[in-house]
């Protein structure tokens, strides 16, 4: 995982840290046999305590490519369901862009 950034990961709970890391390595491909080249991705997590039990996550992506970044943001009170909205979004735009 060296061109895997995750930035916020110490405030994240171990299995929220397995979740972060296995949708990751998952999207990390898809996006690499999209792009080609991928140069990194970069990951930032961050949550928000509410008044009760319940965190809101905000996630926000950064996928630098060597001819185009890609950024995405997304939140949700669950973390696996902020990150699948962040990569979704990603995806369309390369797929958009890549279009042909």
């Amino acid at each position: 995982m060296e061109q895997i950034k995750i930035i916020g990961i110490k405030e994240l709970d171990d299995s929220e840290v397995g979740t972060v890391n296995r949708l990751a390595k998952e999207y990390y491909g898809k996006i690499q046999r999209a792009i080609k080249n991928i140069t990194s991705l970069v990951i930032h997590v961050k949550s928000y305590e509410k008044t009760g039990n319940r965190k809101k996550y905000s996630v926000s992506l950064k996928v630098v490519a060597p001819t185009r970044t890609f950024d995405s943001k997304a939140a949700d009170w669950e973390l696996a369901k902020a990150l699948h909205l962040a990569f979704n979004k990603v995806e369309r735009m390369i797929e958009h862009r890549f279009h042909d």
